[in-house]
């Protein structure tokens, strides 16, 4: 097939960067491919502002690199996959809900994102009225797998009934008994908290307080306070971006990472490097959802050399893949094409990794299985993956992470 050169668009419009990578494939005419209104169309819904724009860089790069890989294999159906960003912000704004709007009217397929739980559930019901298949690559609150406008919405990191088992186990494992909870007042902070303490009962422990804060907050003295007359031997810290002032209250308290247990999740587990004095965080623990992910840390770099965090940026990698692996074995790029092909295109045929390999096989008539970078990938009839790593990583004198282990486990039987 011949081929037009590629083109890279970034359009600026009211703040929201849109970026378009396409090329038409050939036009027959009628019964022909016409590219311009046959390609498929990824959005995103990603943070590049917020208490999460942290994570927004290894999501980007992950959807990126996806979209590269996809068009130089020869794109989807005959036409180069398009993507159009847009700012998730958080829950302090309505940055979301507009972005939705703005993907709608550009007739996106499918939308990758948002990152918060919560921030999903501003905009799901809208792009479930639209008919929009919706895959977060990075939403873990155990509240979608039963929510009643779903149909559309998938996620590629696993429900935090089975962070929240893993972390509790090794709280467990490091020999604490008795635990505080400080977790931010959204779905995501409440689900995680709930399994945490539900978990670490069942494993013996005592959950002594469980303290909701407001997520705007910045000064954090009374939630400090309360942890300090616990009397816990270690705090569970639910988070986002608050962590670095919330971090300094507790310490300020007596309560450092070197004097009582400190972990933290994926909300919050990053590289802080000099953004915390040398020594800060050394001894802390945390847990993040997703596989080893050496094998595609240096693509991503290719993408975005200035990555210092790979945070959610397989799973971005694996949810743009898998909607056009969809597109591909049903034939059409609609949503409901895509919808109805997803759970078939993770699971129960011959299994194959990244898109090359995986759009290969299913030229060849073959049913796939893929499994991603970010671990196996099997979509239950709820749209969760059904099986997940999670990753335990500790804090060293630098205030940066090197992982420990990997847990595997199942969210089935």
């Amino acid at each position: 097939m011949s081929r037009f050169p590629r083109a890279l668009l970034a359009v600026a419009t009211a703040g929201i960067t849109a970026l378009s990578l396409t090329a038409c494939g050939e036009d027959s005419g009628s019964g022909g491919t016409d590219c311009e209104s046959d390609a498929l169309k990824i959005g995103t819904i990603l943070p590049q502002t917020g208490s999460l724009a942290f994570l927004g860089p290894p999501e980007f790069a992950g959807v990126d690199l996806a979209i590269k890989e996809i068009n130089e294999a020869g794109g989807v159906l005959g036409c180069d996959a398009e993507v159009y960003h847009q700012d998730s912000g958080d829950t302090t704004s309505p940055i979301a809900s507009e972005s939705a709007d703005a993907l709608i009217r550009q007739g996106v397929h499918t939308v990758i994102g948002a990152a918060s739980s919560s921030v999903s559930l501003s905009f799901i019901d809208k792009l479930y009225q639209e008919g929009i298949v919706q895959i977060s690559p990075a939403n873990t609150s155990p509240e979608f797998t039963t929510y009643p406008n779903g149909d559309y919405y998938f996620r590629t990191a696993p429900s935090d009934v089975l962070q929240g088992r893993v972390l509790a186990d090794q709280i467990i494992a490091d020999g604490h008994e008795k635990i505080v909870i400080l977790a931010l007042q959204d779905s995501y902070g409440t689900g995680l908290a709930e399994s945490v303490s539900t978990n670490f009962t069942d494993f013996g422990g005592e959950v002594l307080d469980t303290i909701v804060y407001d997520p705007a907050a910045t000064e954090f003295s009374a939630e400090a306070g309360r942890v300090a007359d616990a009397g816990a031997d270690a705090v569970v810290l639910i988070t986002f971006n608050e962590i670095v002032n919330l971090a300094p209250a507790l310490a300020e308290e007596g309560m450092s990472a070197q004097d009582l247990g400190w972990y933290f999740v994926d909300g919050n587990l990053s590289n802080y490097g000099d953004q915390f004095p040398a020594g800060f965080l050394e001894g802390a623990k945390g847990t993040y959802p997703g596989a080893d992910t050496a094998g595609i840390q240096d693509r991503l770099l290719e993408v975005d050399p200035e990555l210092t965090d790979f945070t959610y940026g397989p799973e971005s990698y694996d949810a743009t893949v898998l909607a056009a692996l969809a597109a591909i074995q049903g034939g059409k790029v609609d949503s409901d094409t895509i919808k109805d092909n997803l759970i078939d295109v993770s699971r129960g045929g011959t299994k194959c990794n990244g898109f090359t390999e995986c759009a290969e096989l299913l030229e060849n008539d073959e049913d796939i299985d893929y499994e991603g970078y970010s671990g196996p990938i099997e979509f239950s009839a709820e749209g969760d993956v059904s099986a997940a790593t999670i990753g335990i990583y500790q804090y060293q004198a630098d205030n940066t992470f090197i992982n420990l282990e990997y847990k595997f486990g199942s969210l089935e039987g």
